[in-house]
């Protein structure tokens, strides 16, 4: 059952009416549907529904134009309607935008948030520089899901040779929607156990695996209704089964000196650290806020092995 009411039926506008007028009305309605972001989301809604840009929108407001003169309307009163319902505005524009990159999303996979390019950026950072260095890097996401921090990486690293993972079916094909022709290597496969090819060679590890544990049910209906539960809930009694794998993945896939990063939620920030630790191959466990500075991540090192020769006798 959905945890959203039933919202009444958005009026279908007419040609005559100006820009503005209608923009404060689909606004309006939104937000009397307890929407977020009313205001941006009617205007992305008016701007899906004619096929124009922001900036032609808001010009077309300001000078009070009629809404015939963006063009033929492709069913604004409906997007509005299941705005309203909370459907998530990425499902009804198809569209996510993720730091420099746009993806295709829909039902079936996980919409990329927000605090998830916070997360992205910790991994191309340290791309960056071990590209600097070594003119290449080899870097892993875990479950992919969309593939938007995998093409991220791709598309702001150039020289990165990126890998991808995901399991399931549906949340695989929209990966391979976004990814391909991108250079990314996607794998349909366990994230625990894939790329064994790649063992001891890998220079991050990056993932945003699922970790809601099961008892937490999102508040959002967007999240709750919409988001595939296997994107969002990671076994176990604390969430944290999934995201064990991953630490174990990525110890065996990280070269000594790689590094690991993976989103978490703000309360499990300490489990997150004894989690890695418990790799007995991971060091150094730090956690990291995301753009909000809320405490969303965990970054470690793969150990470098001690040379015998050097160790005390």
């Amino acid at each position: 059952m959905s945890s959203a009411a039933t919202p009444r039926t958005f009026r279908t506008p007419q040609p005559g009416e100006d820009v503005r007028s209608v923009l404060h009305d689909v606004a309006g309605h939104l937000r009397a549907a307890g929407v977020p972001s009313p205001q941006v989301d009617a205007e992305l809604l008016v701007c899906h529904a004619y096929g124009v840009t922001r900036a032609e929108l808001l010009q077309a407001s300001i000078l009070r134009r009629p809404l015939g003169a963006l063009g033929d309307d492709a069913g604004l009163a409906s997007l509005v309607t299941r705005r309203a319902a909370r459907e998530p505005l990425q499902h009804l524009t198809g569209r996510a935008p993720f730091r420099t990159v746009e993806l295709a999303v829909g039902p079936g996979v996980f919409v990329p948030r927000p605090e998830t390019e916070q997360v992205a950026q910790v991994a191309i950072d340290e791309v960056l520089a071990r590209v600097r260095a070594a003119g290449t890097a080899r870097v892993v996401d875990l479950c992919t899901g969309s593939g938007a921090i995998a093409l991220a990486v791709a598309t702001e690293v150039p020289g990165a040779e990126v890998w991808a993972v995901e399991l399931d079916g549906a949340a695989h094909a929209w990966a391979e929607r976004n990814l391909d022709g991108t250079g990314v290597h996607l794998v349909r496969g366990d994230a625990r156990t894939a790329l064994s090819e790649l063992d001891g060679t890998c220079d991050v590890v990056v993932s945003n695996p699922p970790y809601v544990p099961p008892g937490a049910v999102p508040r959002e209906p967007e999240v709750a209704d919409h988001d595939p539960a296997v994107a969002l809930y990671g076994l176990g009694a604390d969430g944290l089964e999934v995201p064990r794998g991953i630490s174990d993945a990525a110890a065996r896939l990280l070269r000594p000196g790689g590094l690991l990063v993976l989103e978490h939620a703000e309360v499990q920030s300490a489990a997150a650290r004894a989690m890695v630790l418990d790799t007995g191959v991971l060091v150094g466990p730090r956690t990291l806020p995301d753009l909000a500075g809320r405490d969303r991540m965990v970054v470690a090192r793969r150990d470098a092995p001690v040379d015998v020769a050097d160790s005390p006798s």
